[in-house]
């Protein structure tokens, strides 16, 4: 009997100019549902067209999968072979079966949202989504470190997003932290408040009043609240068309 091997499908996309492009089609099985997505193409969005919820944290549409929280985590495999992997950030494979909601995946899952809750126990995000498990408490005693879960949102955010890169990773383990170099505040920071709105921690760190004036539609020029404000006004628009505070 002759062995059948499966053969990568590919499709021809044509474009103007009578340029052809080949896509080639990957083909694995989700839960036991067979699907064909395009190479390239994460588990994460695999599931997400068969409609198989996975939930995330530090994966957002439009930015690098950074694979941080690993609340993501899928089963790949079979028998011993058998492995957990971050779904936002493995491609899909040729034949490659996945399994999202097995009990090693619901364990993981849970003893990483038991983790978060320690690390940040106010934040609504980590809170709705321990919720949906059940279950699950936090650590009885509250640590005296800043709330920050380290999913890496707000870094990118402002490097992919706003081409800035006023903040980043610093030190390692234990130590590993988010800010601006030398822990002061950045000249090339655009006081978009893009940080703060990506930031699953924020509910906390976040939180201040309303400014008592209006803040200029064309550069937003108010101190934003996560960082130390100044008696200046900082603009990042040289000067601002739409409100010239810059000129002042």
């Amino acid at each position: 009997m002759h062995q059948v091997r499966h053969v990568q499908k590919r499709l021809q996309v044509r474009r103007r100019g009578r340029q052809v492009r080949e896509r080639t089609m990957i083909n694995l099985t989700i839960n036991g549902l067979s699907v064909s997505v395009e190479e390239g193409t994460t588990i994460l969005e695999a599931a997400q067209q068969l409609g198989f919820p996975i939930p995330t944290l530090c994966h957002m549409e439009g930015l690098t999968p950074y694979g941080a929280c690993r609340l993501c985590v899928v089963e790949i495999g079979e028998g011993p072979r058998a492995k957990l992997v971050s779904s936002c950030t493995y491609p899909a494979q040729e034949g490659l079966k996945v399994r999202t909601a097995s009990q090693r995946v619901l364990r993981a899952r849970k003893m990483i949202l038991q983790l978060m809750l320690a690390s940040c126990p106010q934040s609504k995000t980590v809170q709705d989504l321990a919720s949906k498990f059940g279950g699950i408490q936090g650590h009885p005693f509250r640590q005296e470190y800043e709330d920050c879960l380290l999913c890496g949102l707000c870094v990118r955010m402002c490097k992919e997003q706003m081409m800035s890169g006023a903040i980043g990773f610093r030190g390692r383990g234990k130590d590993r932290s988010i800010g601006t170099p030398f822990d002061i505040r950045s000249d090339i920071c655009r006081t978009c408040g893009g940080c703060m709105y990506v930031c699953p921690a924020c509910q906390l760190r976040c939180t201040y009043n309303e400014p008592e004036k209006a803040v200029c539609g064309g550069c937003q020029n108010l101190p934003p609240p996560c960082m130390e404000k100044f008696d200046d006004m900082s603009c990042y628009m040289d000067p601002c068309v739409a409100c010239e505070i810059c000129k002042e």
